[in-house]
């Protein structure tokens, strides 16, 4: 079985280019689809946030070559411009990668915990889509587990400065008095809750939840204090806020230059704060040349988050130990699988060749009982078939070959059938 992987992540693409591979979370299903008519059927799982797009595969044949083609096609550029900024690994190198993600050791934030939900997510959507085999399942679950010792035996992930605290740091760069901005944050996802949840902590003048659905953006607006309202609003009341912050699964920006810019003519050009934690961009990148808005991106971001990390490089270190062991175990149950060299396979035909002997004795057993023989003497010449077939090989090869050959067949035979401890 081949295992390989195809990745862009924070590191090797630009911001607008990992756009191009974004996928929501309920596009995962109809996608791995896609990707799995197009390469014949493999076991495969995508893993997509705001810093990375992977594809894992495993079959029995390798075919990373095609899997570069489809998801170049895929975002609508060249194979050469994808390779230039990708990755891809095979075998060991992608248990490693997988369990390096898992445990945040990947991440622009080192030790993060978010990526370790967002990859159990992709790992659940695979395996509803019918995605997931034994091989790629047992590399995910064994990541999730590795991620759990590294978090519960390292240091990893203390003092970690996520994306939301960066936001209000800068926010407190910028205004004096948080007290007084006003604040939106548009989308009701997982990372808006967390940003909220940072910028409520400052205690800012207001709050409000704009999202396509009033539903679930009421549920966010009442847990800080703060108002819902419709997305389509947005143009019309942006002025009223000091702060925005976007993380949307938008793939057009839903922000655009002319709104802003009639915004900061309502706002006689006081300053606006706007973070965009969306890939692809919630709000038009021409927007941060405009003279009084100041635009973080998640790559802006990643400076910021860089601060303090350094005190957490011998968590690293701890880590990396803890992902080898997982990796060579994980290695260790692929070879035991290996159709021509693994023990598993063989198990496997042993047990074939035991019920096919079983059978054929069962079946004369039945037929003697059927003309009326003794119980007895059934019994005894089903025990006695069966112990024939199991010792004629061993038999044969004593009788066969030369003295070595016999030598060898003689240790074989003690270590299978005369062990005196059972």
């Amino acid at each position: 079985m081949a295992v390989w992987a195809l990745g862009i992540n924070h590191t090797t693409a630009p911001l607008d280019l990992r756009g191009r591979f974004a996928f929501a979370l309920d596009q995962i299903g109809p996608t791995l689809h896609g990707l799995r008519a197009a390469l014949s059927g493999p076991e495969a799982a995508i893993i997509s946030t705001c810093n990375r797009t992977e594809i894992y595969c495993a079959g029995n044949q390798q075919a990373l070559e095609h899997t570069v083609d489809w998801l170049a096609h895929s975002g609508g550029v060249s194979p050469a411009l994808l390779r230039s900024h990708s990755y891809t690994l095979q075998d060991g190198p992608v248990a490693r990668h997988a369990f390096r993600v898992a445990s945040g050791l990947d991440s622009m934030v080192l030790g993060e915990p978010q990526i370790l939900g967002q990859m159990k997510d992709a790992i659940r959507v695979a395996e509803q889509a019918g995605a997931l085999g034994s091989t790629l399942n047992q590399l995910f679950q064994r990541s999730f587990a590795v991620a759990k010792e590294v978090r519960t035996s390292t240091e990893i992930g203390a003092h970690s400065i996520s994306m939301a605290a960066a936001a209000v740091r800068l926010a407190g760069q910028l205004f004096e008095d948080l007290g007084q901005v006003r604040v939106l944050f548009v989308g009701a996802g997982e990372m808006i809750e967390l940003a909220a949840t940072h910028f409520a902590a400052k205690n800012p003048k207001s709050i409000a939840i704009a999202n396509r659905t009033l539903e679930r953006g009421e549920k966010l607006a009442t847990r800080f204090g703060g108002e819902v309202m419709r997305l389509a609003d947005l143009p019309s009341r942006l002025h009223e806020f000091d702060a925005v912050v976007s993380c949307t699964a938008s793939t057009l920006p839903i922000i655009g230059l002319g709104a802003v810019e009639r915004a900061l003519k309502a706002r006689k050009h006081r300053p606006m704060f706007m973070v965009d934690l969306a890939v692809p961009r919630d709000i038009e990148p021409e927007v941060k040349a405009l003279e009084d808005v100041y635009l973080y991106t998640v790559d802006d971001l990643a400076h910021v988050v860089q601060s303090g990390q350094a005190n957490r490089q011998a968590a690293v270190a701890q880590a990396e130990v803890i992902i080898d062991a997982g990796v060579q175990s994980f290695l260790h149950w692929m070879d035991q699988r290996d159709p021509v060299h693994g023990v598993v396979p063989l198990i496997q035909q042993l047990n074939a060749q035991a019920d096919e002997w079983r059978g054929i004795e069962l079946a004369r057993a039945r037929r003697l009982l059927a003309k009326g023989d003794d119980i007895e003497a059934v019994l005894d010449m089903l025990s006695k078939g069966l112990t024939q077939k199991m010792l004629h090989g061993a038999m044969a090869e004593l009788r066969a070959g030369d003295a070595d050959t016999r030598e060898h067949t003689v240790q074989a035979i003690h270590k299978l059938f005369l062990r005196k401890e059972r």
